[in-house]
């Protein structure tokens, strides 16, 4: 079967085409056959070998962590009726970059007939982690909200969650491009954080309070400037550094202000949970609650442009692999 592989930690070129054995179903397993791979920005600086939170896996190694497709086979002890049927699953870290997948059965979830494999996809891991961020943080309505990086997989679904909860949303993204996404998504307003002056923008809107929670994926200092805009008794919930460094929040600012600042380590209890998140979310899409945003899809052989594309900031949405 086709593969991609990890050939050594570095930029996209990294990845490599190439074949290997079709795997076999274990005990408790089965065997999906592939439609399509889940692309996400932890996966490229593990292959840079720069992520911080997950260890590096030896090499060579196949990458990517959620598959949807069909069980072809099943193991032992395997109900026979999963065979056939429509699954999206976890696999880890590795082993989704190929046309054939082993998967444990426990962490298959059946994609409702309704919904494409492509759009189960991409809101399996995003949207159950917007939603995990969401029930974390709660959102009243009538709050202001500020969601970092809101053209993205997740951001644009915390956007969604965010105005259906009844919040006022404040999308920051980079570029013409996703601040359109943000709009056409429902946001109240959107600001362009690579332009001087988009704090003051927040401020702003949100009446000189700033807003009374925010999502802050992207870290460094567009995180620290976040921070500096979060209202006085507001929250300020931390799910990534795609700036590449984790928003540092000083404690004793924190508690001066009465912010509660739930941080990244949130993402370490969502594991037992995410399953059912998993399945609200798409049972939310299915209802048309929300929409899944794919921004760009590539051949499994082109592995290394989604990286690239993900890595370049220029990716709407979620970026996904076609077998």
């Amino acid at each position: 079967m086709r593969v991609v592989r990890v050939t050594r930690f570095g930029g996209p070129e990294a990845l490599v085409p190439g074949e290997a054995p079709d795997p076999v179903a274990g005990p408790g397993q089965v065997v999906v056959e592939v439609s399509v791979v889940g692309v996400t920005f932890v996966e490229t600086q593990i292959r840079r070998g720069v992520d911080r939170w997950h260890n590096r896996p030896a090499l060579p190694y196949v990458p990517g962590g959620t598959v949807a497709g069909r069980v072809s086979s099943v193991g032992e002890g395997v109900d026979p009726s999963w065979s056939g049927r429509r699954v999206i699953s976890d696999l880890g870290m590795t082993g989704g970059f190929a046309e054939r997948a082993v998967a444990d059965v426990g962490n298959l979830i059946p994609v409702p007939e309704e919904l494409g494999l492509p759009e189960a996809t991409a809101l399996h891991t995003d949207g159950s982690t917007a939603f995990g961020l969401v029930e974390g943080a709660g959102i009243l309505p009538g709050e202001w909200v500020l969601v970092e990086a809101a053209g993205g997989g997740v951001g644009t679904l915390l956007t969604q969650l965010a105005r259906a909860a009844g919040a006022r949303v404040v999308g920051a993204a980079r570029g013409a491009r996703k601040l359109d996404l943000v709009r056409e998504l429902g946001a109240d307003a959107v600001v362009d954080y690579s332009v001087p002056g988009w704090a003051e923008q927040v401020r702003e809107v949100t009446g000189g309070a700033g807003p009374d929670l925010v999502f802050d994926g992207v870290g460094g200092e567009i995180g620290r400037t976040a921070f500096e805009l979060t209202a006085d008794g507001g929250r300020f919930s931390i799910h990534g550094a795609a700036s590449g460094e984790v928003t540092a929040v000083d404690p004793a600012q924190a508690r001066q202000r009465g912010i509660k600042v739930i941080g990244v380590e949130q993402l370490f209890g969502f594991g037992p949970k995410m399953r059912g998140w998993a399945r609200q979310v798409m049972s939310a899409a299915v209802t048309g609650r929300i929409r899944p945003v794919i921004g760009q899809t590539f051949p499994l052989e082109h592995a290394a442009d989604a990286h690239a594309a993900i890595e370049s900031r220029d990716a709407l949405g979620k970026t996904l692999l076609l077998t």
